[in-house]
């Protein structure tokens, strides 16, 4: 019989290769983010401590994303939105690259450089 790994939610998992990406959040008395970190051993990286973390994931069972936006409550301003630009810029690279959809990939920079002027991000 081919062995087998038991995840946390007790689903059988292949002997596939696996890599971890985990994050820890230290929060206040009143369960507001104080710190955040992240680990990927496999790439190198241990707690690593960031402002903002936005992750993504897609339930192809209810064909809807789930969302984790998390963000300290030291994280200025002016650095969230250049995050959110800079996210927005990966989400149509990622876009591109996903789906070549050109067209829509050329709108969606559009709306990037548009969002950069608004936000007085352009040099």
């Amino acid at each position: 019989m081919k062995n087998r790994n038991i995840n946390p939610r007790n689903k059988v998992m292949s002997d596939k290769n696996k890599s971890e990406i985990n994050f820890l959040v230290e929060l206040d008395e009143n369960r507001i983010p104080e710190k955040l970190f992240w680990t990927a051993k496999d790439g190198g990286i241990e707690l690593e401590e960031s402002k903002a973390i936005m992750l993504s994931i897609w339930d192809s069972k209810a064909k809807e994303s789930m969302r984790i936006d998390l963000w300290t409550k030291d994280m200025p301003v002016d650095e969230m939105k250049i995050f959110f630009h800079q996210t927005l810029v990966a989400m149509s690279d990622t876009f591109q690259r996903a789906t070549s959809d050109e067209k829509m990939t050329a709108t969606m920079r559009d709306f990037c450089e548009y969002f950069a002027e608004k936000l007085e991000l352009t040099k």
